[in-house]
């Protein structure tokens, strides 16, 4: 086999449809839209739409809910406080706070805190002050010979401006 002899199977490539090309195409004229109506006409997508009939979406019925005024954490994991720690990209002696994570490019932005998490291992003592962390961090922390500072987490103002407490 030469590479000029390389072919598709047969049937697996087709030529696309090019509607309204004339009347020996197969598809001219109308181009498959039949005779007048709402859809015939360009810039119409009924999506869902069951000719009256009440639309599956709607007789469906719904499940959950979307807390409106949720926290958003930022997330850093153990291993890429470790790795950066490692990479003399931060300091260990030094308290790590949200904006020295920042800063160094662990966490792009802050949202409504950062919160850390105990994915990888951490071996150097070091004393972190974040908005969030999950039970195993702390504990991976202090058994490092660190600390791991939680701060109280304000609740989101609502658009009314109030707080929900």
């Amino acid at each position: 086999m030469k590479l000029n002899e390389l072919r598709d199977n047969e049937g697996a490539t087709k030529n696309r449809m090019r509607v309204g090309r004339g009347p020996g195409s197969g598809k001219g004229k109308m181009g498959g839209r039949g005779i007048k109506g709402q859809n015939s006409r360009s810039g119409v997508a009924i999506k869902s739409y069951e000719g009256g009939q009440m639309p599956l979406y709607m007789r469906l019925p719904k499940r959950g809910f979307n807390k409106p005024n949720r926290l958003e954490f930022a997330v850093v994991n153990l291993g890429l406080i470790e790795k950066f720690i490692g990479l003399g990209k931060i300091d260990a002696s030094q308290p790590i706070t949200e904006d020295v994570l920042i800063s160094t490019g662990v966490v792009r932005r802050k949202l409504d805190g950062i919160r850390v998490l105990a994915k990888g291992d951490i071996t150097s003592k070091v004393t972190i002050e974040v908005t969030g962390a999950s039970k195993p961090a702390i504990d991976a922390v202090e058994k490092a010979g660190g600390s791991l500072k939680v701060a109280d987490v304000l609740p989101k103002p609502t658009k009314a401006g109030k707080v929900n407490a």
